[in-house]
């Protein structure tokens, strides 16, 4: 797990970075961290489900159809997870046109160790600013699609009036999540 939690932060430091590249423009970018274990109660190799008890009592079956290793997991395993979602946005002076990017990161545990994995999508979309209302704080953007859609920007967000027409508001979402299967 251990592995699993370098390669998710990397993750998150990466994106970090991007977002806090801006200096004088607006920013903002907000992580989320739930963590979850359970014991598992039974095993279906052949529909590849695992169920497992959450501490509460409250049971959960899982789809493992991708999971390697899953042969290695047995009633009474305790399974820890990690769920992390991060968003990011910020502007910058536009630098290229309007796009939209996904990218995945799939991590699996080494052939005979408990089965463990990290999965972790990543979508980026930049829009252009094509208008900017500082009286009544609003923006218009441009997306990739070419599609225009105007926005209300709230109070809270500081140096709203340092975005200019022709400026880039980035979009960036990252949801992550990793689990393992450790002995009881």
């Amino acid at each position: 797990m251990k592995r699993f939690r370098v390669a998710l932060l990397t993750i998150l430091v990466v994106a970090g970075l991007t977002a806090c590249a801006t200096s004088e423009k607006p920013g903002v970018m907000v992580v989320e961290v739930v963590e979850w274990s359970g014991t598992v109660t039974a095993v279906d190799y052949t529909k590849r489900t695992v169920t497992l008890r959450e501490p509460g009592g409250k049971t959960v079956t899982l789809n493992a159809k991708n999971a390697r290793n899953l042969d290695q997991v047995k009633v009474g395993d305790r399974v820890k997870a990690e769920y992390i979602e991060e968003l990011a946005i910020f502007v910058r002076k536009a630098d290229s046109p309007p796009s939209a990017t996904e990218t995945q990161v799939v991590e699996l545990a080494p052939k005979g160790q408990k089965p463990a994995g990290l999965v972790a999508d990543t979508i980026q979309i930049t829009a252009n600013v094509e208008a900017i209302d500082y009286r009544k704080r609003t923006i218009t953007l441009k997306g990739p699609a070419g599609n225009v859609r105007t926005f209300k920007v709230d109070q809270s967000v500081k140096n709203f009036d340092q975005i200019k027409k022709g400026d880039q508001v980035v979009l960036q979402y990252m949801e992550a999540f990793a689990v393992t299967v450790v002995k009881p």
